[in-house]
């Protein structure tokens, strides 16, 4: 929305436990004493967005395989400059490393849906540093195919969500992706699945 800094849409952000609670007052804080908390150019880390990417149905959900950090992620990484909402960042990433133009992001979910501080290991002449990252959740197009960036992404392609209860995500990882399938698919019964609306 017009208006809504980073900053307005963290404060209203909910954690879903002490570990995101943690990294959220992280974010908050570092929001708070940079003017552009996304540029990489702030070495011991900087803002990122990511996006869980879903079908239109709401059954699967896409990951990539990253070549640098050799495992399954959401899509996601660095800001272009001039992007100063994570939302931004995050459906560009999404859209250039699935190879999928079409991706929106979901209507009514939380924006950001979950939040998450995690160490990036040294890289050539990159330093280790922090990704304060902004998750989102987006929505590809019916029978959407993934056409990977080569140069970043060994793989990608659609899991089920018994497939992702077989990989090893971690913690921050199965958090966020229970969230996600949370919004999409809540209980039945008269005000269920409200609580982290």
């Amino acid at each position: 929305m017009p208006g809504v800094t980073l900053a307005d849409t963290l404060e209203h952000h909910l954690a879903t436990d002490a570990l995101e609670a943690t990294h959220l007052d992280v974010i908050r804080r570092f929001v708070a004493v940079h003017e552009d908390p996304f540029a990489r150019s702030i070495l011991d880390g900087h803002c990122t967005g990511s996006a869980f990417v879903v079908s239109a149905d709401g059954t699967a959900l896409m990951l990539v395989f990253h070549r640098k950090l050799a495992c399954w992620l959401q899509p996601g990484g660095h800001a272009e400059p001039g992007e100063t909402r994570g939302e931004d960042v995050a459906l560009r990433e999404a859209r250039e490393e699935t190879g999928i133009d079409a991706l929106t992001l979901h209507p009514t979910a939380p924006r950001p849906i979950d939040v998450d501080v995690h160490r990036i290991p040294a890289f050539g002449d990159v330093p280790a540093h922090d990704h304060l990252d902004l998750r989102y959740l987006a929505v590809a197009p019916a029978g959407a195919v993934p056409a990977p960036d080569a140069a970043e992404i060994h793989q990608a392609r659609w899991f089920t969500w018994e497939e992702l209860d077989t990989l090893p995500l971690d913690r921050p990882m199965r958090r966020a992706l229970a969230r996600v399938r949370a919004w999409l698919m809540p209980p039945p019964g008269p005000g269920a699945g409200t609580e982290n609306r």
